[in-house]
C-alpha cells in the first residue's frame, strides 16, 4: 500500500508568501527607474499614463494622442503589426518613449480555448488552470498582449447570475486555489518573460453576490462576510503576486468599488500591502454617475483616484477633468504620482521598456499540438458524472449504433462559451465530428439534431429525433445552452432547459433505449426532470476547442469522469441561494421532508416540524458541491488525526486510507472539510480545507496524508479580529460536502 502526502505547497497554504512571486515586491532596482522617469514627467504625462482607450481603425489619431503622451494603455488591439506601430510611436517619438501596456480579455483560452473558468474549477485540479493560463499567455503574448483582465475570482452562488461562468464557483478555498494558479499559469515564473502577461485579479469585491443575479447590481454584504468569503481568494492572488486588480461594478452597502477607499487604500494596499496596479471596469468610474454617488464627470474622477484607482478603463474622465480637479484642490498631485508610480512599475515588471515590441516573424505558435492536447486533457477532468444507472456508461464494445441527437452535438461556436473574443469556430472539435472520426468506421453513427439550437422552441424536428433513436442500440443526448446565455449581462430568472429541451428528452426516454444525456452549459441547469428520464448523465460546463474528443473518450471508456461540481446543483430557481458553506439557523432543516401532497388537509400549523425548509422541494440539493461519480468506485477509510488537541501553532496531520473498489483505473478527489462548533460568531456548516486528486488501479490502496496548520482555520470574530478560537471541530474526508464519517478534535489557547 502506497502512501501520498499532501504537502503544505504554496497554492494550498495560503497565507504563505515565501514560494510566491512576490519578489517583485521592494525591487530597489526598479523603484530607482520608477523615480527617475517620474520625475521628469509632466501633469499632463501622469495623468496620460491613467488613460486606457479601446483600440479604434484609424491608426493616426491613435498615434497623435500617444505622441502627446495622452495614453497608457490600449485595448483591444490584436494585430501584431498595428501593435507595433503604436508601440514605436510611444517607444521612439514620445518625448519620454513610455511604452503601451496592450490589454484585451484572455478569458479562458487565446486561439486555443479551455473549458470555461467554472469548468475548470470542477476538475478540482490547479495544474488544469494554471496550464490553461499559460497556453493563453504563449498565444495572447505572440501578438503583442501583455495585459490579460482574469482570473475573475468572485464567489458565485447565484446560477442566475450569468458571470458565474467566469468564477471557480461558490467556494473560497476551491476559488482560491484555482485562481493562484491561473496568476502562475498568466504570468509564468517572472513576468518581463516575452511569454507572460500580467493577470488581473476581478472583480474587487462582491460583484457575484449581485442582489437578484442581475448582473451590476448592487449588494450588501457585511464586512465580516467580506473578510470572511469574498476576500479571501483575491488575499491569496495578491500573494501569488498578481500584477493588477480591477474594481467591480456593484455598489456594495452604497459605496460603488471603484470609489472604495476601504477596499481598495485600506485592505488593498495597506493590509495586503499590494503595489500593483488597480485599473476600474469599463466605464465603471462614469457609472459612478448613474450610481448616485457623484454629480458628474468631475467628481467621477476625483473619487476613483481618491479612493485608490490608477487606471481609468475607457472612460476618459481622468485626462479631461484631473489637471482641474488638482488646481481646484480637489485632488493632490501626490495621489497621481503614487497612481503613476504603479503603472510604471507594472510597465517595468513585464520588461517593456527592454523589449516593447513583437516578433512578426515569429512562427505561430496558435493551436499547437502541445495546447489541444492540455485542453483535451483539461476538458476530460472537468466533465461531471451525475448519473450512471445500470453501468449505461462507458459504452460497451459490443454495440453496433448510436444515435446523437440534440442542439449541442455539433454547436462549435457555443461550445467554446462565454468570452472568447479570439477563438475560432473553425477550430473546434464537436462531438459529432469526434465521434465520425474516431469511430466512424467502427459502429453505425445516426445524427439527427431535433431542434436547430438550444433555444429552438420548434418540436417539428423530434419526431425525426425520436425516428433516428429508434434504429440504434444506444442515444446519447446533447443539450445544455447556447454560449450567449451565459457571461457578462447575460442573467437568467428560469434555469431550467430552455426551448424545447426538455421535450426532446422525454421523447427520446420513452422509446426505451439507453438514453444518455450530455449537457453543455455556462452555468448549473435545472435538469432534475432531464437526469430523472436519463440512464446516464454527463455534465461538462462549456468545454472549449477540445471538448468533442475529451466527451467522446468519456463516453466511450477511454477516459473515466472525474470532474466534481463546483457550485450546488439546485432542483429549482427558487431555492437560490443554496450553498453547502451555509450557516445553521436555530432551526436546522430536518432531514425527514415529506412531500406536499402527502401534507394532511387542515393540519396544525407546526405538525410538520419547524425547520429551515420549503414545504414543495425541501432543502435538499439536486446534487451537492464537490459531488461527481466514477466509472469505478472508491472506499474511504476513517481519517485519523495526528492529534486530538492542538494549539493554534500547530499543524493537523489527517491521514486516511483511500481504496478502489472497482473495475476501472480511476481518479478520486479526496476533500477535507471542517466545521468550527461553537464560535463567538455563527461558522458555517462545513467549510472546504484541503482537496486532492488520487488516481488508483482497480484493487489498488493507498494512505492519503494532508497536512493542515491549525491557523488555517482563523476567521473574522466577532470583534472583527481574525483569529483562531479554542474549541471543539468537526472533520470530515470524503467525496463530496455532504459525505463521509465525522471525526473531533480541539484547539486550546
Amino acid at each position: 500500500m502506497k502512501t501520498i502526502k499532501i504537502l503544505s505547497a504554496c497554492l494550498l497554504l495560503l497565507p504563505l508568501a515565501s514560494c510566491t512571486q512576490m519578489q517583485y515586491k521592494g525591487d530597489a532596482v526598479t523603484e530607482q527607474k520608477v523615480e527617475a522617469l517620474l520625475s521628469k514627467m509632466t501633469l499632463e504625462e501622469k495623468i496620460g499614463q491613467m488613460n486606457q482607450i479601446s483600440s479604434y481603425g484609424n491608426i493616426e489619431d491613435m498615434s497623435g494622442l500617444i505622441k502627446k503622451g495622452e495614453i497608457g494603455s490600449i485595448l483591444n488591439e490584436v494585430d501584431p503589426v498595428r501593435v507595433n506601430a503604436l508601440q514605436r510611436v510611444a517607444v521612439e517619438e514620445s518625448r519620454l518613449g513610455i511604452p503601451l501596456l496592450m490589454a484585451r480579455d484572455v478569458i479562458h483560452g487565446f486561439k486555443t480555448i479551455f473549458p470555461i473558468p467554472l469548468g475548470q474549477a470542477a476538475s478540482f485540479d490547479p495544474q488544469v488552470a494554471e496550464d490553461g493560463a499559460r497556453i493563453a499567455a504563449i498565444e495572447a503574448s505572440s501578438v503583442g498582449v501583455r495585459w490579460t483582465f482574469a482570473p475573475m475570482i468572485d464567489i458565485s452562488r447565484d446560477p442566475r447570475w450569468g458571470r458565474i461562468a467566469e468564477s471557480c464557483g461558490e467556494d473560497t478555498y476551491l476559488s482560491s486555489v484555482m485562481g493562484a494558479a491561473m496568476v502562475k499559469g498568466f504570468q509564468g515564473d517572472s513576468l518581463n518573460s516575452p511569454t507572460s502577461i500580467a493577470a488581473c485579479a476581478k472583480h474587487f469585491v462582491g460583484y457575484g453576490a449581485s442582489e437578484g443575479g442581475r448582473d451590476y447590481n448592487s449588494t450588501f454584504i457585511s464586512e465580516r462576510s467580506l473578510r470572511n468569503v469574498y476576500f479571501p481568494p483575491f488575499e491569496a492572488a495578491a500573494k501569488a503576486g498578481v500584477a493588477t486588480f480591477m474594481t467591480s461594478f456593484n455598489d456594495n452597502d452604497g459605496v460603488p468599488s471603484t470609489g472604495n477607499n476601504f477596499i481598495l487604500r485600506e485592505v488593498l494596499r495597506n493590509e495586503w500591502g499590494f503595489d500593483g496596479l488597480v485599473v476600474t471596469d469599463w466605464n465603471s468610474a462614469r457609472e459612478m454617475i448613474a450610481h448616485g454617488i457623484v454629480a458628474d464627470d468631475k467628481e467621477a474622477a476625483a473619487q476613483a483616484v481618491n479612493a485608490g484607482v490608477d487606471m481609468e478603463m475607457v472612460s476618459y474622465t481622468f485626462v479631461k477633468y484631473l489637471p482641474e480637479q488638482i488646481k481646484a484642490g480637489k485632488v493632490k498631485e501626490a495621489v497621481i504620482d503614487e497612481a503613476v508610480r504603479n503603472i510604471l512599475r507594472v510597465k517595468f515588471r513585464l520588461g517593456l521598456f527592454d523589449n516593447p515590441y513583437v516578433d512578426e516573424k515569429r512562427p505561430s505558435v496558435m493551436y499547437d499540438e502541445s495546447h489541444l492536447a492540455a485542453a483535451k486533457r483539461a476538458a476530460e477532468e472537468s466533465a461531471i458524472l451525475l448519473k450512471n444507472d445500470k453501468e449505461v456508461l462507458p459504452l460497451k464494445e459490443n454495440i453496433r449504433s448510436i444515435a446523437i441527437i440534440g442542439p449541442m452535438a455539433d454547436a462549435p461556436h457555443d461550445q467554446l462559451g462565454t468570452w472568447i473574443f479570439d477563438g475560432e469556430k473553425s477550430h473546434t472539435k464537436t462531438p459529432l465530428t469526434a465521434a465520425r472520426e474516431m469511430y466512424g468506421n467502427k459502429l453505425q453513427i445516426i445524427y439527427e439534431q431535433g431542434l436547430a439550437y438550444s433555444r429552438d422552441k420548434n418540436t417539428a424536428g423530434i419526431s425525426k429525433a425520436v425516428s433516428a433513436a429508434q434504429r440504434a442500440d444506444v442515444v446519447v443526448a446533447f443539450v445544455g445552452e447556447e454560449s450567449i446565455l451565459s457571461g457578462e449581462a447575460h442573467c437568467l430568472a428560469d434555469l431550467n432547459l430552455q426551448g424545447a429541451q426538455s421535450e426532446l428528452i422525454a421523447a427520446l426516454a420513452k422509446i426505451g433505449k439507453p438514453l444518455i444525456t450530455v449537457v453543455m452549459a455556462g452555468r448549473q441547469l435545472t435538469i432534475g426532470k432531464e437526469a430523472e428520464a436519463s440512464d446516464a448523465v454527463l455534465y461538462s460546463f462549456h468545454p472549449g476547442t477540445m471538448g468533442g474528443p475529451a466527451i467522446v473518450d468519456l463516453l466511450f471508456g477511454k477516459s473515466v469522469p472525474s470532474g466534481k461540481t463546483p457550485v450546488t446543483f439546485l432542483k429549482t430557481v427558487g431555492q437560490v441561494p443554496l450553498y453547502y458553506a451555509h450557516n445553521n439557523s436555530g432551526r436546522p432543516a430536518s432531514s425527514h421532508f415529506k412531500p406536499l401532497d402527502q401534507v394532511p388537509l387542515e393540519a396544525s400549523q407546526t405538525s410538520e416540524g419547524s425547520s429551515s425548509s420549503y414545504m414543495d422541494v425541501g432543502v435538499a440539493p439536486l446534487y451537492p458541491f464537490g459531488y461527481g461519480l466514477s466509472y469505478t468506485t472508491f472506499k474511504f477509510g476513517k481519517p485519523q488525526l495526528s492529534s486530538k488537541e492542538l494549539s493554534g501553532k500547530d499543524v493537523l496531520t489527517v491521514t486516511f486510507d483511500l481504496e478502489n473498489t472497482g473495475k476501472y483505473e480511476g481518479t478520486e478527489v479526496a476533500q477535507l472539510y471542517v466545521q468550527d462548533k461553537v464560535a463567538s460568531v455563527t461558522r458555517p456548516v462545513k467549510e472546504l480545507k484541503r482537496f486532492t486528486r488520487v488516481t488508483l488501479k482497480p484493487g489498488e490502496k493507498k494512505n492519503v496524508s494532508f497536512e493542515l496548520p491549525i491557523s488555517e482555520l482563523a476567521f473574522w470574530n466577532l470583534d472583527k479580529v481574525k483569529t483562531v478560537e479554542p474549541g471543539d471541530f468537526g472533520l470530515w474526508v470524503g467525496p463530496d460536502s455532504q459525505t463521509g464519517e465525522e471525526v473531533f478534535f480541539k484547539v486550546v489557547d
